[in-house]
């Protein structure tokens, strides 16, 4: 008796071990199965769809074409495998072109990128302020014409743009002519907007003024499915890498402060948050002109559909909770501010975030880093040589890359547009090495601007006035922001409410960017009375141009 006892016990504990392995398995399978049509379930009477046309053979490498723009680099090797599966099965391929063809693909490109890009119409005379600003002679300059070595991506020949060619040399010297898909659009038409944004980049800018891909990108943004989110390696605060149903993919930082918090005063620079508006704000502070940010746009995600149920980064996924309030929250792995008192909760699951536009892959654009000449020293005690030596600018000058062309000029425009944010956080900067040194400064990681509305840190102004040098074209337009009818807050107000989780600035931070910009005006005044015009201002602009903007 004792003996079926004992065996009744075992054989009741083994199936209460099966019960629960059972549960497990079907609580981990439910939201997949949610998540799939329903021609998966077997129980649904619902016809299945339509079988669609078998793709051409031609179609076959399409994806693959579209997603070697596109940096990978960051995310888990298991996301780039399962994504390189679906890029093999669907899709166009942008091929190239014999002689006459490539031509014709380069005059669409510079169409799409250049300074011919199609423009909005003259606006109406009680037209919005933004609208009459980029009418502006000042908004209208053209850039110099494109030749080959100036594009970043030249479509028509490049064989990284086609999968078969760089596999198979010969097929080059094949006669194709131009694709034309069954819509009448060509083939680079049809590229995804992410793609066209890296195909506008040139010598001169990111892309061009009134460029309709950048807006397209900036609703896939907000709009496009998210299929899968990852950690990114490396940095000092939570930044997930989400990719697209189109394959494009973004930088998403979510939202740690309201718009109307300060930086707490005792923070450090190194240590303070970053903020996903001012990602946002500095990519429409582009009413500089610089067009030297990548896309950026708002988006309320959902953590949990969203984030936690399409990612297969386990060491995110293992962060998430449900807070005592009931909302999800979860806090990643990075040097600051991830951990269960810094937590990222959602309101139940909602959370504001920013999407930054991925630029294109290290492997087919390489870009260089630089170190900034007036780097702060990250140090609770130490200062910078610049914070101790006011001739520290005549030593960059004579050290190259700064000693010739317009890098010192750059570095003067980066140097306005982080004063207007109040960015501290300036430690280096990067270029296209295809360029070399005549080329622009890209201005990314913006997200330690716009933490202070109520404090001026005039110490990002030093670069400025140690070398008392800026352009005539950005000279101009400070000048001409700095007026009533083209006020740059009313501009910034007005070009924010574009975005979907506006409004993206709290009043008072749009207020101190008419501070700040009359602060500037002053310190070019002051360097032109002790150096004298010709000295400090460098004129960038042709005659005609020249004229007709002092003019206006």
């Amino acid at each position: 008796m004792k003996m079926l006892l004992v065996r009744k016990f075992r054989v009741l504990i083994l199936m209460v071990f099966l019960v629960a392995c059972t549960m497990h398995i079907m609580i981990d399978l439910l939201p997949r199965l949610e998540r799939r049509g329903p021609e998966s379930r077997p129980g649904c009477s619902c016809p299945p769809p339509a079988a669609a046309p078998p793709a051409p053979p031609r179609a076959l490498a399409s994806k693959h074409t579209l997603r070697i723009l596109q940096d990978f680099s960051a995310e888990p090797a298991s996301n780039s495998r399962r994504s390189r599966g679906r890029r093999r099965r669907s899709g166009r391929r942008a091929r190239a072109g014999g002689g006459g063809a490539a031509g014709r693909a380069a005059g669409r490109a510079r169409r799409l990128i250049g300074p011919g890009a199609p423009r909005p119409p003259p606006p109406a005379g009680n037209a919005a302020p933004l609208a009459a600003l980029f009418e502006h002679p000042l908004y209208r300059a053209a850039l110099p014409p494109l030749a080959d070595g100036d594009l970043l991506f030249n479509v028509n020949s490049d064989i990284r743009f086609n999968p078969r060619a760089a596999e198979q040399p010969e097929w080059q010297n094949e006669d194709h002519h131009e694709e034309f898909l069954p819509t009448g659009e060509t083939s680079i038409d049809s590229y995804p907007n992410w793609l066209k944004f890296h195909i506008g980049i040139n010598r001169y800018e990111l892309y061009s003024r009134h460029n309709p891909a950048i807006e397209a990108l900036l609703q896939d943004l907000v709009s496009q499915k998210i299929t899968s989110v990852a950690m990114k390696s490396g940095g000092t605060q939570l930044k997930l890498i989400m990719t697209f149903q189109n394959y494009g993919q973004a930088l998403f930082k979510p939202m740690k402060q309201t718009r109307e918090q300060e930086t707490p005063p005792d923070f450090f620079y190194f240590s303070d948050y970053e903020r996903h508006n001012a990602e946002i704000a500095a990519f429409h502070l582009d009413i500089l002109d610089f067009r030297r940010v990548p896309p950026v746009a708002g988006r309320l995600v959902n953590m949990t559909r969203e984030i936690r149920d399409v990612t297969r980064d386990k060491k995110l996924w293992r962060t998430f909770f449900i807070s005592p309030a009931n909302n999800i929250c979860f806090y990643g792995e990075c040097s600051y501010y991830c951990s269960t008192e810094h937590a990222l909760c959602g309101k139940p699951d909602q959370i504001e975030g920013s999407l930054a536009a991925f630029l294109p892959d290290l492997s087919l654009a390489k870009r260089k880093t630089w170190r900034n000449p007036w780097r702060r020293s990250y140090h609770k005690r130490k200062k910078a040589e610049w914070e101790v030596d006011p001739d520290y600018c005549e030593e960059v000058k004579q050290t190259p890359p700064y000693d010739s062309g317009t890098r010192i000029l750059d570095i003067m425009d980066m140097t306005v547009f982080d004063f207007l944010m109040g960015n501290m956080d300036r430690h280096h900067y990067e270029t296209f090495e295809k360029f070399g040194n005549e080329t622009f400064i890209i201005h990314l990681d913006n997200g330690r601007g716009f933490g202070k509305y109520s404090h001026d840190e005039l110490s990002i102004l030093v670069p400025l006035n140690q070398c008392c040098r800026i352009r005539k074209s950005t000279y101009l337009r400070l000048q001409l922001l700095a007026k009533e009818e083209y006020k740059l807050s009313l501009l910034m107000k007005e070009s924010l409410l574009k975005d979907k989780i506006a409004p993206i600035l709290y009043q008072p931070h749009l207020e101190a960017m008419d501070r700040r910009l009359r602060i500037v005006l002053k310190a070019v005044s002051d360097c032109i009375e002790k150096d004298g015009y010709d000295n400090v201002v460098e004129n960038d602009f042709n005659t005609d141009v020249n004229t007709v903007a002092t003019e206006r």
